[in-house]
């Protein structure tokens, strides 16, 4: 039988956690070096693990008249040293019986042991250090005023980080609240935070923490600091990276969700795509998106550390491998207006400038998916529309098969409504669009007559909005150069009135007024368009315009001037 310990064991059943107390401490390290001193096996260990302990007994004695139960901070430590001592005295009874089940393991446990008491003298010295002893710490120091001064503050910030590395769970969990509140309300905290020495680190050593409160709360600061450019390198410097993924991996999708907030905002410099890629994070967040189980809190973000990371040619093609493009198509259908519009984001930033992810993207129904989310039938918020109508220019409006397919699902329909009816950045953009697509085929154009845009592109010849008007007469005077189109446009009387209404009013020379003559001179290609304009009223003013040498009224009086009437007209437009 092995070596017993009476007075350990009179000492640990004493020591009911409300007596806990520094004599009792240092009794049962006491108790401990002596009990170890036989032990043969793995001397060496057993040598680092006693100088140790007499480290933290010399440290223990020195503040014995402090009242460990009077301040949490103390009396969490006792704690701490107890259990820790306790477990010694398992592998010290082991020792002397040689009960133990491996050498390896056994070496293993005793490395741990030696980290333990380590640790337990560096955090005693750190209460020390603080002034947590002779200052009383059952007194919490008082968050500094909005006005105080940044002594105060790092002060305020220096005892959150003493109690952050050396309290207990309770008091660390606080700590980490407070410093939240802080760092949310007043951005120069974040300042102090990297300033003052060890925090960032434990901050980053929190986020592996086993108790999910405190990874939750380290989380909420560091996607806070994450925020701030100027100090994402000291947190890449610290190496957070790899907790952040580990946090991925987790079971907290509060924690999951901040981390990938972080992970968003500090890949939004491509420099530390390859560190995320490293740990594994692009697996584990296309894991996460493409989770039936996932939150949109959680995906949008997830979605964003994604879009960040396609820059990288290697890392995108792994994605689409991965089967990204597919995931991301689904969650353009997504209900939620953030994941809607990170992932057709990234759809669109995946595919830009490549041909073949664009082929992929069409042939995995991307398109059918982008129209609906601008389906004005469909529910969907004015930006996620917008960032639809945008991944649609992009993806679709260079290629002629590509606008044959958006055609085939309504998508003119579509954008004549947001151009009659949508809010007005919904309208611009649906202009521009338009704008686009009268640049491309006879068909489109054709079909674009067809719909019904020439009316509404009239409309818009009087914005206040220089760039609107020049949009606008642009694209009426692409589509009327098509001679159905023309047709159709000057059946309506209101059409060439209106335009003609529109020269009369503006200022000679003017950008706008070219830009209705080159409309007219368009026009005049078709008989009942030159009969209109002749017969209108405002053939004078045309005249008077063409004198005034603006830039293609003399071509406009040409064309208008027909045999009946070239005898009526000076020879000068001939000159």
């Amino acid at each position: 039988m092995g070596q017993e310990n009476p007075k350990q064991d009179q000492i640990f059943q004493e020591s009911s956690p409300p007596k806990r107390s520094l004599r009792q401490a240092i009794e049962v390290i006491s108790s401990l070096i002596s009990y170890s001193l036989p032990i043969k096996v793995f001397a060496v260990k057993w040598q680092l693990i006693r100088n140790k302990l007499e480290d933290l007994n010399s440290s223990l004695i020195a503040i014995e008249d402090c009242d460990s139960s009077q301040n949490p901070i103390l009396s969490g430590m006792v704690s701490a040293v107890l259990a820790s001592t306790s477990d010694c005295y398992d592998l010290a009874r082991r020792c002397v019986d040689l009960s133990y089940s491996g050498k390896l393991l056994m070496q293993s446990d005793l490395d741990v042991m030696v980290a333990k008491f380590d640790r337990h003298v560096k955090n005693l010295s750190g209460i020390c250090t603080a002034g947590i002893l002779s200052q009383g710490f059952a007194i919490v120091v008082s968050r500094p005023g909005v006005n105080a001064c940044k002594d105060d503050m790092r002060f305020y910030v220096r005892d959150l980080l003493t109690r952050m590395k050396i309290g207990d769970l309770e008091m660390k969990r606080q700590a980490l609240v407070n410093l939240y509140d802080v760092v949310v309300e007043d951005e120069k905290y974040v300042k102090i935070i990297v300033e003052v020495g060890d925090l960032v680190n434990i901050l980053v050593s929190l986020l592996d923490s086993m108790e999910m409160e405190l990874q939750q709360d380290a989380v909420k600061v560091v996607a806070v600091i994450s925020g701030f450019d100027s100090y994402k390198s000291i947190l890449i410097g610290a190496g957070i990276i790899g907790p952040l993924i580990r946090v991925l991996e987790s079971h907290s999708e509060i924690s999951k969700a901040g981390a990938a907030r972080s992970l968003q905002k500090l890949t939004q410099n491509s420099d530390n795509a390859w560190s995320v890629s490293a740990y594994g994070g692009v697996t584990a967040l296309l894991k996460i998106c493409a989770s039936v189980d996932s939150t949109a809190e959680l995906i949008s973000p997830a979605c964003g550390v994604l879009r960040n990371l396609v820059g990288v040619d290697e890392i995108k093609r792994f994605m689409i491998e991965e089967g990204a493009v597919s995931t991301f198509i689904k969650l353009a259908r997504s209900k939620d207006e953030g994941v809607q519009i990170s992932s057709i984001e990234f759809l669109q930033n995946i595919a830009s400038g490549d041909e073949s992810v664009r082929q992929s993207v069409v042939k995995e129904g991307g398109i059918r998916a982008l129209v609906r989310v601008f389906d004005p039938k469909i529910a969907c918020s004015s930006k996620s529309r917008e960032m639809a109508l945008r991944a649609i220019e992009n993806l679709c409006f260079s290629s002629a098969s590509y606008i044959s397919v958006l055609m085939s699902y309504g998508f003119m329909d579509q954008l004549l409504f947001f151009l009659r009816n949508g809010d007005v950045l919904v309208q611009e953009l649906a202009l521009k669009a338009a704008f686009r697509l009268c640049g491309k085929s006879e068909e489109t154009k054709k079909a674009m007559g067809d719909a019904g845009f020439m009316s509404e592109l009239v409309k818009f010849l009087d914005a206040k909005s220089f760039e609107v008007r020049e949009m606008a007469a642009v694209a009426l005077s692409s589509l009327v150069s098509v001679p159905k189109n023309r047709k159709r446009f000057v059946q309506d009387d209101r059409n060439v009135g209106f335009l003609l209404q529109l020269l009369d009013q503006e200022e000679a020379n003017s950008g706008s007024k070219k830009l209705l003559i080159s409309i007219l001179l368009s026009l005049t290609s078709c008989n009942s368009g030159r009969k209109k304009i002749v017969n209108s009223g405002y053939l004078k003013n045309i005249e008077k315009l063409a004198e005034a040498e603006v830039s293609d009224a003399k071509r406009l009086v040409r064309k208008l001037s027909t045999n009946r009437f070239r005898s009526m007209l000076n020879g000068i437009w001939h000159s």
